[in-house]
């Protein structure tokens, strides 16, 4: 027995979220539904029509053009830029570091001691001073700092905080419910039409492409098979063909005729004299094998 439990595949998607329904989400459904459904179909229809042209711009448009233009770019601009930072801002920031380490460094920390110096032996003292003769005025401002602190914090109470929560509890969190159940379900009844419009969509699709095919291509097909195979078919045997023998049977009677003309005006042709190979004729020729 195995005793660990094996995951499931496919992997179950998470249980959605229950939720109590009442009088008012049922008076609510049914008829935004209803409405929303109406209004979505059309924009679902159009939408499926411009992604269908979207993605033909896309293919045979835009994807080409774009590839067009970043060649430009490139040659136009990251060419130069590279050329610009490998002969002009990479010396330039060589120059600026060995800059930094042989002026401004020891600038900086002379500068530092300096300020450490003078924080130690002028702002400290001067410092001390002013808070040995600042104290008990110091002091007094605190304490009325206090009081005022707390009559505004008690102010702000009474006016401000408790009949904020007044009415957040008693009319912004109900009205916030009411309005979370009213958007909820035009949510979902957004989804739904949506996928409802999708169904309609394509069942039109098929429909259309049906229609298509029924009135164009299937009689465009049966004229071709019926009436354009069997026409061409006897225009070639009947037509075309004796055409081709006659302008062969004409051609060889232009050949002739120029073959006799020319033997008439000229006489025939000088055929060449046998060349002697110094070879026996007969039967009696003798062979390597005789």
């Amino acid at each position: 027995m195995d005793m660990q439990k094996r995951p499931q595949w496919p992997p179950q998607p998470p249980p959605q979220a229950q939720y109590p329904e009442g009088c008012l989400v049922v008076a609510v459904r049914i008829p935004v539904r209803i409405f929303v459904f109406l209004v979505v179909l059309p924009v679902r229809l159009l939408w499926d029509a411009f992604t269908a042209a979207a993605r033909f711009l896309w293919r045979y448009v835009l994807a080409p053009v774009g590839r067009a233009i970043v060649w430009i770019l490139h040659g136009l601009l990251v060419v130069p830029l590279i050329w610009l930072y490998r002969h002009l801002l990479t010396p330039l920031g060589h120059a600026l570091v060995r800059l930094y380490a042989r002026v401004l460094t020891p600038t900086g920390h002379a500068l530092v001691r300096f300020l450490v110096w003078f924080h130690a032996r002028v702002l400290t003292p001067i410092g001390h001073a002013v808070v040995w003769l600042l104290t008990p005025v110091a002091k007094a401002v605190a304490w009325l700092s206090d009081m005022l602190g707390t009559a505004l914090y008690w102010t702000a109470r009474v006016l401000l905080v408790l009949p904020a929560v007044a009415l957040w509890r008693w009319v912004l969190a109900p009205a916030g419910r009411v309005l979370g159940i009213v958007l909820r379900e035009i949510g979902e009844a957004l989804g739904h039409a949506w996928r409802a419009a999708g169904y309609v969509a394509r069942a039109a699709g098929r429909v259309l492409g049906t229609l298509f095919r029924w009135i164009f291509l299937e009689p465009a097909r049966w004229v071709y098979r019926t009436v354009l195979t069997p026409v061409g078919h006897v225009v070639r045997d009947l037509v075309l063909h004796p055409a081709a023998e006659a302008a062969r049977a004409i051609g060889r009677a232009v050949r002739q005729a120029r073959a006799d003309l020319r033997r008439a005006l000229f006489g025939e042709p000088t055929r060449p004299a046998p060349v002697d190979r110094r070879e026996p004729g007969g039967r009696d020729t003798r062979t390597l094998d005789g």
